[in-house]
């Protein structure tokens, strides 16, 4: 990795907002079973700060690793966080990373994309919140439709082959 990216650029797909939550984790798993269901790209974006990213490898008391190893770092956890969702293998991901904040980088992300997927609450530090300040600034401003997954909530889901509401568990 030479240089660190600013900004994600998609066409098309959904692409799901992922800052290592379970709220997140679990937007993941709901935005890929979409993706599967109208067999578009899913493309996961995490906005990452040093204050944010997990240290490089490379870090050590008084040494600071250059930007592409944090980069590097994050994209790793990133990976392993979508490796542990299982996804279906037919699911098309890309994963991406950038260094801005959450909202401003999924909302250059959510330009080119056809749906933006977030969790409803993030790893910010007011947990009696219903909607994070992330989600909020997406809702009201993303340049696409978005969905906001809430852990745990159960619904509806449609059945692909018959194209009626289905409870789930």
């Amino acid at each position: 990795m030479d240089d660190v990216v600013e900004v994600v650029r998609v066409e098309g797909g959904i692409v799901v907002g992922h800052d290592g939550s379970k709220c997140a984790q679990d937007a993941l798993v709901w935005a890929a079973r979409l993706a599967r269901r109208a067999d578009i790209e899913l493309h996961v974006v995490r906005a990452w700060a040093m204050m944010t990213a997990p240290q490089p490898s490379s870090w050590s008391p008084g040494y600071v690793p250059p930007l592409p190893e944090w980069e590097q770092a994050v994209l790793d956890e990133l990976t392993r966080h979508v490796k542990a969702a299982r996804l279906d293998p037919a699911v098309r991901v890309n994963c991406h990373v950038v260094h801005d904040k959450p909202a401003a980088g999924l909302l250059a992300a959510s330009e080119g994309a056809n749906l933006l997927v977030v969790g409803a609450r993030g790893r910010g530090g007011f947990r009696g919140l219903l909607l994070g300040s992330t989600s909020d600034q997406l809702v009201h401003h993303a340049a696409c439709p978005v969905t906001v997954v809430r852990t745990g909530a159960t619904g509806r889901e449609i059945d692909a082959a018959s194209g009626s509401a289905v409870a789930t568990e």
